[in-house]
């Protein structure tokens, strides 16, 4: 099954000599599927001509905002609307949850209460699963036929599916520990604030984070719309 990446950020250029940048972070984590990828650099204008490049779709988190105004901004919209009537199948992770959200009549704002960063608990109805979050972003009013899988007191929808086709998650399955630190000392100064930084790389060791249990929901996504 060919999967088409949507990148819509990079990761910073301070931990390029130490850390893959994101389509690469979710070819491994999806690895063991037999899976091809090919990724559209859409934070610097590449999107496909249609959905029919591929049989399914991944869209990356980015540095920027679903709601600015970019030019690349519209057209995705406009892909991840193509992407839904034609049934197939699309993962959303950070900001891909949100501009997912957003393209399908949803709601996407800059959260008051602040940050979500490092290792975070969800509630996923009959059990809790933990995975590293960052973003200040979140989905605050759900679109038609958005169904709430995961949550918390902080981020209310935190991870959303539409109807079997669409799997939608706001932290990120595919930042470890060490890349989460990486990012404190990086894209974290002068952005978040210093006493949330410190606590956050506190918890980095706290216990694990089921990244794995993340990776099989979205490679079923994708394998299971294979076989309808």
């Amino acid at each position: 099954m060919h999967i088409g990446i949507l990148q819509t950020g990079h990761a910073p250029k301070e931990l390029s000599g130490e850390f893959d940048d994101y389509d690469l972070m979710f070819q491994s984590l999806l690895g063991g599927h037999d899976f091809t990828f090919t990724t559209y650099d859409v934070e610097n204008g590449t999107l496909p001509d249609s959905a029919a490049e591929a049989d399914g779709w991944l869209i990356t988190g980015s540095r920027h905002g679903a709601y600015e105004d970019h030019p690349w901004i519209a057209p995705l919209e406009t892909l991840i609307r193509e992407i839904k009537d034609k049934g197939q199948p699309l993962v959303g992770v950070c900001f891909g949850h949100q501009i997912i959200a957003q393209a399908l009549g949803g709601k996407v704002e800059k959260y008051p209460g602040g940050w979500a960063i490092g290792r975070t608990e969800y509630d996923m109805g009959d059990r809790k699963i933990a995975l590293n979050a960052w973003h200040q972003d979140q989905v605050t009013k759900l679109p038609p036929g958005a169904t709430v899988l995961g949550s918390n007191d902080f981020c209310a929808n935190a991870i959303l599916s539409y109807g079997d086709s669409i799997l939608t998650i706001q932290p990120h399955p595919e930042y470890d520990a060490d890349f989460i630190a990486g990012l404190i000392r990086t894209r974290g100064k002068g952005v978040v604030p210093p006493e949330l930084l410190h606590s956050a790389g506190e918890l980095l060791s706290s216990g694990p984070v089921h990244k794995s249990d993340m990776a099989t929901m979205m490679a079923n996504v994708f394998l299971t719309a294979s076989k309808s």
